[in-house]
C-alpha cells in the first residue's frame, strides 16, 4: 500500500542501527504513480539510529535533485526526529550558526547532532522547494516503507 494519493513522485526514505554490532543501515525507494522506478542502500559502521534516518533522507533528497529537480515530490520517513528537523528546527539552527538557541545555555547544550548531515540536508533540500519532507507510520503496511525498511535492514543487519 501507498500512501492515500499514489500519482505523482514518492520516495520513502529509512535507516536502521544494529547496537550489539555498531553496524546501520539506510534506504531510500522511489516511485513514480505507484511503481518502483529507483531503490540505494548502504551502511555505515559507528553510527547511531537517527543518523542513519537522516543518510536515508540525504540520499533520498539527492537522487531527487539529480534525477527529478523542479518536480513535486514527497520524501517520506518514519523518523519524527528527521521529519520535524526537516521542516522546521532545520530552518532555525541554520539561522544560528547550525546550533539551537537556548536562553542561558552552556556551549554542550547548544550542540545539535550530527551538523555536517543536517548542513547537507539543507544543502539538497534547500534548492528544490517542490519537495515536501512528510511523516509515514512505521510497520504499519505502507509498502514503500516496508521496502526502504527491509533494505536498510539488509546492511544494518550485515557486517561490513
Amino acid at each position: 500500500m501507498l500512501p492515500e494519493t499514489p500519482n505523482g513522485l514518492h520516495v520513502f526514505a529509512d535507516g536502521c542501527y544494529e547496537p550489539s554490532s555498531g553496524q546501520g543501515g539506510w534506504a531510500f525507494v522511489a516511485y513514480r504513480d505507484a511503481v518502483e522506478i529507483a531503490a540505494d542502500f548502504g551502511g555505515v559502521q559507528d553510527s547511531a539510529n537517527n543518523a542513519m534516518e537522516l543518510i536515508a533522507l540525504l540520499k533520498a533528497a539527492t537522487w531527487l535533485n539529480a534525477n527529478a529537480l523542479g518536480e513535486p515530490a514527497i520524501i517520506w520517513s518514519d523518523s519524527v526526529y528527521a521529519v520535524r528537523g526537516c521542516n522546521s528546527l532545520r530552518h532555525i539552527w541554520k539561522t544560528n550558526g547550525w546550533k539551537k538557541i537556548v536562553a542561558n545555555a552552556n556551549a554542550r547544550s547548544r550542540t545539535i547532532a550530527s551538523p555536517e548531515l543536517w548542513k547537507a540536508i539543507d544543502l539538497q533540500l534547500s534548492p528544490n522547494p517542490l519537495v515536501t519532507i512528510a511523516w509515514c507510520k512505521g510497520h504499519s503496511g505502507v509498502e514503500g516503507n516496508e521496502r526502504a525498511d527491509e533494505l536498510a535492514g539488509r546492511v544494518g543487519a550485515n557486517p561490513l
